[in-house]
């Protein structure tokens, strides 16, 4: 019985230390956020991927950088709908939509 309870009162404890524990009543929606959030912040803590992404994306690592804090702390940018654009053929403009980091890059001709 000790047993038992000391084992819960470990998992309260790291329940409690960590956000992305979960718990018998966590939602999927919270575990993919969790997911989602903590593979963001993986990203920006090993260089060699985070280097990796940009050479795929086309883009400077601290640009890629900081989109995954953005996306990290719910900020409105995918990076997965960005590499879906770049697969598919499409620009990151069209991707992105109007008001993108294009459009204060270039101007709204969209080019240099």
């Amino acid at each position: 019985m000790a047993d038992k309870l000391r084992t819960q009162q470990q998992l309260e404890q790291l329940q409690a230390r960590y956000i992305g524990t979960g718990h018998a009543d966590t939602t999927k929606h919270e575990w993919s956020a969790n997911i989602h959030r903590d593979s963001y912040a993986s990203y920006v803590g090993h260089p060699p991927l985070l280097a990796y992404m940009a050479v795929g994306m086309g883009e400077p690592r601290e640009r890629v950088r900081a989109m995954c804090i953005e996306v990290s702390f719910g900020g409105g940018v995918s990076l997965s709908g960005i590499f879906l654009g770049m697969v598919e053929g499409g620009s990151r403009h069209e991707v992105e939509g109007p008001g993108s980091w294009e459009d204060e890059r270039w101007g709204s001709s969209g080019g240099p």
